[in-house]
Formats: structure tokens, sequence, C-alpha cells
């Protein structure tokens, strides 16, 4: 009987330094279970202080360590080709001051990028005829309008984002989120091909 096992690569993992990365870290093992929980502990790489923040382990490397411990069983592969290791060196601590100076930094900015717009649409001008419209009688400071006008805004970036600090509305992704999932994918993708040490070489060779 043909002993044959499936294996399919995680796309990211986060490990700490000096940690010992199985296979079971780093992939989803299926077939004879026989060879399943042996290959699950099978080790794969020792993360060590040479390395960078991220590694990738490619598909190859995988089977190659399969074989190693097992030369006569059937190694079928599933899914993506690589994993990406992040590892989780220690973080230095936010300065309070430093943190005030980008919040303040990024509020201003914002707020001047809405009056810019808005002086940019006439949306004051767009306020007094509305009110004019609607009461009959002119007003340059249509403050009825402009009050309620900027509390909405403001409700909807929030209901926009689906965020109001760290609480969520709803399991809905938020675009914000969507966007940084898609970067996160085409950094995924850059790293896994100039940091693969093979690819590289191969790519340099011809």
């Amino acid at each position: 009987m043909e002993r044959q096992v499936f294996i399919r690569l995680r796309h990211r993992l986060e490990a700490d330094p000096d940690e010992l990365i199985l296979l079971r870290h780093i992939a989803q093992v299926a077939g004879d279970r026989r060879y399943k929980e042996k290959l699950e502990r099978l080790p794969i790489y020792q993360v060590s202080k040479a390395d960078q923040s991220m590694v990738v382990l490619d598909v190859m490397k995988v089977i190659e360590a399969v074989h190693k411990s097992f030369p006569d069983l059937d190694v079928q592969t599933v899914g993506g080709s690589e994993t990406i290791v992040e590892i989780q060196y220690p973080k230095r601590g936010l300065s309070p001051v430093l943190f005030i100076a980008v919040w303040l930094l990024l509020f201003v900015g914002a707020g001047l990028t809405v009056m810019n717009f808005h002086e940019d649409v006439s949306m004051r001008e767009v306020h007094i005829l509305l009110y004019e419209m609607v009461t009959g009688k002119v007003n340059r400071y249509p403050y009825l309008l402009q009050v309620p006008y900027s509390i909405g805004l403001g409700l909807g970036m929030i209901l926009f984002f689906n965020h109001l600090f760290k609480k969520r509305f709803n399991e809905e992704p938020s675009p914000l989120e969507v966007e940084m999932f898609k970067y996160q994918l085409d950094l995924d993708h850059y790293v896994a091909l100039h940091e693969n040490k093979e690819t590289t070489k191969d790519i340099h060779d011809h």
C-alpha cells in the first residue's frame, strides 16, 4: 500500500527568536495516519539571531526535510509554495511625546484636508443656498445646517471605517482594512520573491 501524505503550507507565521519551527507550525498535514503525527513534529527551521525580521520557507525545503527522515514517503503539496515567517523581536516602547506629536500632526492634517475640500466645492455657499430655499431667508451663517452636517460628517467617517477606537460595529471589514490586506499580500509576495535565496540565485544565474 502506497504511503502518501498531503501538505498544505500556511501563508504566514509569527515566531519568537531562537524558536524551533516544526512542520505543524507552518503546514497542515493529511493522509497516512501512521506518519501524520511524526511529520507534524518534524523540525523544519531553527530561528537564530542572525535572521532578519522575515524568513521565507520554501516548499522544496519542506519536502527535502520530509524525505530526509522518510525517504519512501510520497509527499503531495497543495496550495502555496512558501511560508513567510515573521520573527517577533522585542520592540522599543513608544515615547509619549512622539505619540502626541504624531497624533497632532495627523489630526491637524486631516482637519485641513476636510476644510480645503469644503472650500474647493464651496460648501458654505451651498448651505446658504439650501437655508434660503427651505426658510425663504438669507443667512450668511446657517449654523442650523452646518452644525448637524459637521456632526454627521464625523459619524459617517466612524461608520465608514467600522471602528470607534477598538470597538467594531460588525464583522464586515472596513475599506481601510481591505486596502491594508491588499498591501500585506503585495508585501508578502515581494518578500517571497526577494528573500528566497534559491529563487534569487536562479535569476542571477540566467
